[in-house]
C-alpha cells in the first residue's frame, strides 16, 4: 500500500500533467490561426517530436535496459500508442458532426465513468462514497465549465458525431488502464517511448492519407517544439509516475484539471468570460480535487468485493 505522502505526490504530478495538457488548445489555436494546417498533422507532429526526446531520455536513464521488455508487455505498450492515436483521430472526426462543445464533453467526462465501470465489472472494485462524490463533482463541474464557454455555429448534433466522441473517450480510458497495468514494472520513459512511437506511426499513416502539413513559420515550429516537449513528453511522463500511487479511477478524475486550465487560459489570454455557470463548474472541479488531496487515503481506497 502507498502512504498518504506518496499518494499526494502522485496527485500533484498528475495535476501538473493535466495543467500542461490544458495549454494544448491555446497552442493549437495559435497554429490554426496560421491557416494551412489540420488537427491530424498537429497531433502527429506532437508525437513525432516527443518520440526521439523520450528515446534519448530513456537511453540516458536506462541504457540497454530500455529494450528489456517482455513480448506481452511490449504488445500492451503498442496498444497504448494505438489507443492514443485512435482517441485523437476520433475526437477530430467527432467535431464536424457533433460540434466542439458536445465532442469535448463526451470525450472528457466519459473517461472516468468508463474506467470506474470497467474496474467494477472486471476486478470487482467498489467505489467509496468519497470517490463517487469526487467523480460526480468533477464530471458536473466539467459539464458546467464547457457549457459556459462560447462556441459559435455548433450546428446540429448527429449520432455519428456522438459515437466518435464516445469512441475517443473509450480509447483514452484504455490508454490509462493499460498504463496503470505496466507502471509498476517499467520506467515511465520506457512505456511512453514505445507508446508514442507507435502512435506517431499510426498518425503518420492517417495524416498522409488526408493532407500532412509540415511547412510552418519559425514561431510555428517553436510552438510545435513546446507541444512535443512539455504537454507530450514531460506531461505524459509525469502522468505515468503519478499513476503508480493512485487507482486508474482516481487518476482519471484528477486529469479533469485539463479543461479547467484551458478555461482559465482562455479567460486570461482571450478574455472569454466564464460567467456564473463557468465559475460554479470551476468550484465543483476544485472541490473534487480538494477531496482527493485532503481526505485521508484510507477513505479513498477502492475496495475489492
Amino acid at each position: 500500500m502507498f502512504s498518504q505522502q506518496t499518494s499526494r505526490r502522485g496527485f500533484l504530478l498528475i495535476v501538473c500533467a493535466s495543467v500542461s495538457w490544458g495549454t494544448v488548445g491555446i497552442a493549437n489555436q495559435a497554429l490554426y490561426a496560421y491557416g494551412a494546417t489540420n488537427a491530424l498533422s498537429l497531433t502527429f507532429l506532437r508525437l513525432a517530436i516527443a518520440t526521439p526526446l523520450l528515446f534519448l531520455a530513456s537511453w540516458m536513464q536506462l541504457g540497454r535496459r530500455l529494450f528489456h521488455i517482455k513480448r506481452r508487455d511490449l504488445a500492451v505498450m503498442m496498444v497504448m500508442g494505438s489507443m492514443m492515436a485512435l482517441s485523437q483521430t476520433c475526437y477530430v472526426a467527432a467535431i464536424p458532426s457533433a460540434g466542439v462543445s458536445i465532442s469535448t464533453l463526451i470525450a472528457i467526462c466519459a473517461v472516468p465513468v468508463i474506467i470506474a465501470l470497467f474496474s467494477a465489472f472486471t476486478t470487482r472494485e467498489r467505489l467509496t462514497p468519497l470517490i463517487l462524490f469526487a467523480l460526480v463533482g468533477a464530471v458536473g463541474g466539467t459539464v458546467l465549465l464547457v457549457a459556459a464557454r462560447p462556441h459559435l455555429n455548433e450546428g446540429s448534433v448527429s449520432f455519428l458525431g456522438v459515437f466518435f466522441a464516445f469512441l475517443s473517450a473509450c480509447a483514452y480510458a484504455g490508454f490509462i488502464l493499460c498504463g496503470r497495468r505496466l507502471t509498476g514494472s517499467y520506467h515511465p520513459l520506457q512505456i511512453n517511448f514505445v507508446a508514442f512511437g507507435t502512435g506517431a506511426l499510426l498518425l503518420l499513416f492517417c495524416a498522409s492519407a488526408t493532407r500532412l502539413v509540415i511547412v510552418y513559420p519559425a514561431w510555428g515550429w517553436l510552438m510545435l517544439l513546446y507541444l512535443g516537449c512539455v504537454p507530450s513528453a514531460l506531461g505524459y511522463g509525469l502522468f505515468q509516475v503519478g499513476i503508480r500511487s493512485l487507482s486508474a479511477t482516481v487518476a482519471s478524475i484528477v486529469t479533469m484539471c485539463e479543461p479547467l486550465t484551458a478555461a482559465l487560459l482562455a479567460w486570461i489570454l482571450f478574455r472569454e468570460q466564464l460567467g456564473p455557470l463557468g465559475l460554479l463548474g470551476a468550484g465543483f472541479l476544485l472541490g473534487a480535487m480538494a477531496v482527493i488531496l485532503l481526505v485521508p487515503k484510507k477513505y479513498l481506497e477502492i475496495r475489492t468485493r
